[in-house]
């Protein structure tokens, strides 16, 4: 009998030590909001915006429209035994261009603040 306790004694402790892990990860290059601004519409050229703020991510064709497409993925995930809990914040810039490869819009999506790591997996009763 006591050699039973401290076997499910070492198996309880090993199960605790070895059921942690905590990640963080980035994708993607970070947009200054300052390079964002810089970019005029009707008079930036596909030059002018690859010269600001870079390479495109993905380039888009849609309905006779050229789209950059950066983005920027911010990851952070936490995990304790069978519990894990992983947070997600991108940022994501579209310049639109005419055929003429001229801007004819930019979409920005408002910048979000860092993330936090949670502990806990769910929303109640720690946040």
């Amino acid at each position: 009998m006591k050699s039973g306790c401290y076997l499910l004694g070492f198996i309880m402790v090993a199960l605790l030590l070895q059921g942690c892990a905590f990640i963080r990860g980035n994708y993607g290059e970070e947009l200054g909001q300052g390079d964002i601004t810089t970019i005029q519409k009707g008079i930036s050229t596909r030059a002018d915006v690859a010269a600001v703020l870079g390479a495109p991510d993905r380039i888009i064709e849609a309905n006779g429209r050229e789209i950059f497409h950066y983005y920027h993925y911010d990851i952070k995930s936490g995990s304790v035994l069978i519990f894990s809990r992983t947070n997600i914040k991108s940022d994501d810039t579209f310049v639109i261009f005419n055929g003429a490869g001229i801007v004819e819009e930019v979409v920005a999506g408002k910048r979000k603040g860092p993330l936090e790591f949670q502990f806990w997996p769910f929303d109640w009763p720690f946040h």
